[in-house]
């Protein structure tokens, strides 16, 4: 039933120093993955240590994610770029280098969540204009990058799908669409970090809601990729007491940092609604394309929790994913 190539971020494989770039990438072969999206500080690391340029330590990658069959879908991710109060001319630079970086890799993909900074330039038409130097940027030269535009849970101006599309759609270039991730849905319509249950009230009518509208006017050639991941409660209700509390991210940033496994990872206390929005995804839109598994668990910080054993974490969880999604659509 499901046909999507699967790929996974490199953070998702490890968060270890041990766990090397390098490791990352035959591990996610080795297990069955086509596709992997390059962390700028897992990039960073190798460059680091191997004691060669970042373009250099770019080229190496490609050439091993060559050999392994493994397609770079995304170099992510570029933050905190649209209503920066930095100077734009700044910003451009630096994205300049990123996209450098991008086709060096090989990445189809970069990748740029929405400001989550606390103080921005609310104006949403300068945005948009910032965002679309960006995208003719990104398509000056050859190959062009595909710009993936993801809505944050925590972000300052763009929480929600329907306002990222909504920029997309404004930005209007063939090279700017979006990256989808079941995560910020989660968060944003559906879980709460201060209820001792961790989940909204009305979350689910306000989900159902969404996924209807989501699959009604999402138009398949702005949906770049797709990204699923679950989370675990937030057990004890978050404040200020809490072990993970940290007064400089919003809470939605903090829980996704540290509890935020595979899909269906009961195991490892998953219990988002992962399985409905995937099915809002690749049954009721029929999206095709890239899926791609991007989690943040602070398991993953342990030496002996390595690469090997993350790919073989995040198969079992697509497995299980698209054995349940079958199922339904038979009894349907």
């Amino acid at each position: 039933m499901l046909d999507n190539r699967l790929a996974i971020a490199s953070v998702s494989l490890g968060e270890h120093d041990s766990h090397t770039l390098p490791n990352k990438i035959t591990a996610a072969a080795q297990n069955g993955f086509a596709g992997i999206e390059i962390t700028y500080p897992d990039l960073q690391a190798h460059a680091a240590k191997t004691s060669t340029p970042i373009l250099d330590a770019a080229r190496q990658i490609k050439v091993l994610c060559q050999e392994n069959g493994i397609h770079v879908l995304a170099l992510a991710s570029f933050q905190n770029y649209e209503g920066s109060l930095h100077p734009l001319i700044d910003r451009l630079k630096k994205a300049e280098k990123w996209l450098e970086i991008a086709r060096t890799l090989g990445a189809e993909h970069l990748q740029i969540p929405s400001n989550y900074e606390r103080v921005i330039n609310n104006d949403h038409r300068l945005m948009v204009s910032e965002l679309r130097q960006l995208a003719d940027l990104a398509s000056a030269k050859h190959p062009v990058i595909r710009v993936a535009y993801e809505n944050l849970a925590w972000s300052s101006h763009c929480t929600t799908w329907q306002e990222a599309l909504m920029i997309v759609q404004e930005v209007n270039r063939d090279n700017f669409g979006l990256c989808l991730d079941s995560f910020h849905l989660s968060t944003f319509l559906w879980a709460d970090p201060y209820s001792p249950s961790s989940r909204q009230a009305d979350g689910d009518e306000r989900l159902r809601e969404s996924l209807q509208k989501l699959v009604k006017n999402c138009p398949l050639d702005k949906l770049f990729y797709i990204q699923l991941s679950d989370g675990e409660p937030m057990d004890p209700p978050y404040s200020e007491s809490h072990p993970w509390f940290d007064p400089s991210l919003e809470p939605g940033h903090v829980w996704s940092n540290e509890a935020r496994p595979f899909p269906l990872e009961t195991e490892y206390g998953a219990f988002m609604p992962v399985q409905e929005i995937s099915q809002a995804f690749l049954v009721d839109l029929s999206f095709k394309g890239w899926v791609s598994l991007e989690t943040f668990d602070r398991r993953m910080r342990k030496p002996e929790n390595g690469p090997s054993e993350n790919a073989k974490r995040g198969v079992a969880a697509w497995q299980n994913l698209h054995k349940r999604l079958s199922q339904r659509q038979r009894f349907d």
